[in-house]
């Protein structure tokens, strides 16, 4: 099994490409089943969740291929074969239930498996349930399956989620704009994959106005055609890029990032004492002092700080000055890399969905083991500032979601390298 070996104590100085984003792109492939026309996506991120997508895709009849060393994928659902989202698919990735939408719109109907994914915490379907219920759709939820029908085909129907959820919001999108007369989602997501997606729709023909605010209006239109569009850049690998220089010294440019994406956590690093600047080709970022200061983070939909980079900010203020208190707010069950960040020596109390870290001086090298895909990475972060040496273990979890990290770093100075155990 692969493991990722970092020796800590090096400043890192150079350039880091970001990404395309992997949550908008995983929400934008399944849109393919929208339509019989091809649909061309640009920007893809070569990650092991995208290919999890396309063989999802490919089991439902669908064609995927990938160009470009991976950059851009071409899909095609001509003829969509088969509605049934299988468990042995669907369990690794809890993105596959975006296919009941679609599938619900063009066929019909759809079996869709419950989902898997990071162990980060219950992440119920029921408002993607909901969401369908409310657009005519009859569900059933039968031997570890949604059973959805729709035989009449979908009807526009006002939509209004009681906590926002982006992947409810993202099925819901998807799903209105094949449906009869119009669709209103209320208290709809924000995020920036949230607005890609209906860029991406309306470049395919749907009529969509409001995406970015919490209200969406989705005017149904009998067929969609294809398109080709760019995945906008990942905000959470350009927020985890700009941490490494914040915890290991030195100046690193995030080439393609753009502060719109993570304004919130951007003032964070500002107040904790770190320097970021727009610069013609992304973000560059640097700590001003020998110690970043602690700050208090509450994790919040967008356009607050973003829950996915919850351990990577608490992996900063392991060795901020003073003491710093990290709320989650989204998910429950989100520290799970406390205990391994003890492990190099962080000082850190868990009480409930709080998180209290005391700083220290340095962090001390260590084994650990990831948890989970945002976990893992935080434990590489620790470890660019770590004396001596860490190993990092079961990172097929950081596979899902960073690209050839390893190489971004390694670039920039860093000594890191993957190892085989």
């Amino acid at each position: 099994m692969d493991a990722i070996r970092v020796r800590g104590g090096t400043p890192l100085q150079g350039r880091i490409p970001i990404a395309g984003a992997k949550n908008a792109c995983l929400a934008l492939m399944p849109a393919t089943l929208l339509t019989e026309e091809p649909l061309t996506l640009t920007n893809a991120p070569r990650l092991s969740d995208i290919r999890t997508m396309g063989l999802l895709l490919e089991s439902l009849g669908a064609e995927v291929a990938a160009l470009q060393d991976g950059r851009v994928l071409a899909l095609a659902s001509h003829t969509p074969t088969e509605p049934r989202a299988d468990y042995e698919i669907v369990r690794r990735m809890r993105a596959s239930v975006l296919v009941l939408g679609p599938l619900l719109a063009r066929l019909g109907r759809a079996e869709v498996s419950l989902p898997g994914g990071c162990a980060i915490g219950a992440r119920p379907v029921d408002l993607h349930q909901m969401a369908m219920e409310r657009l005519g759709a009859e569900l059933e939820l039968r031997d570890g399956y949604l059973h959805a029908r729709a035989p009449r085909g979908l009807r526009g129907a006002v939509v209004e989620f009681p906590v926002v959820s982006v992947g409810a919001t993202e099925n819901t999108l998807m799903a209105a704009t094949l449906a009869r007369g119009t669709t209103v989602i209320r208290n709809a997501a924000r995020e920036p994959e949230i607005v890609d997606l209906a860029q991406c729709l309306r470049a395919m023909g749907a009529r969509i106005e409001g995406e970015g605010t919490s209200e969406i209006t989705i005017e149904g239109v009998h067929h969609l055609h294809g398109a080709t569009h760019r995945v906008v850049p990942d905000r959470i690998e350009l927020g985890t890029y700009m941490l490494a220089p914040a915890i290991a010294g030195g100046e690193v440019e995030c080439l393609g990032g753009r502060l719109d994406l993570v304004a919130a956590f951007a003032e964070k690093l500002a107040d904790a004492g770190v320097e970021v600047s727009e610069t013609a080709d992304g973000l560059s970022v640097r700590r001003t002092g020998d110690r970043v200061r602690a700050v208090d983070v509450q994790t919040a939909p967008f356009p607050g700080f973003p829950t996915d980079l919850q351990a990577q900010m608490m992996a900063l203020m392991t060795t901020a000055e003073g003491t710093s208190q990290l709320e989650e707010r989204i998910f429950e069950n989100r520290f799970m890399h406390a205990p391994e960040l003890g492990r190099m020596g962080a000082r850190i109390d868990v009480q409930g969905g709080v998180a209290t870290v005391t700083g220290v001086d340095r962090l001390k090298g260590a084994p650990v083991m990831a948890t989970d895909l945002r976990a893992s990475v935080s434990l590489i972060l620790a470890a660019l500032a770590a004396e001596g040496e860490t190993v990092v273990r079961r990172v097929y979890h950081l596979d899902r979601g960073y690209e050839r990290l390893e190489e971004k770093l390694g670039a920039c100075g860093a000594d890191i390298e993957r190892i085989r155990e």
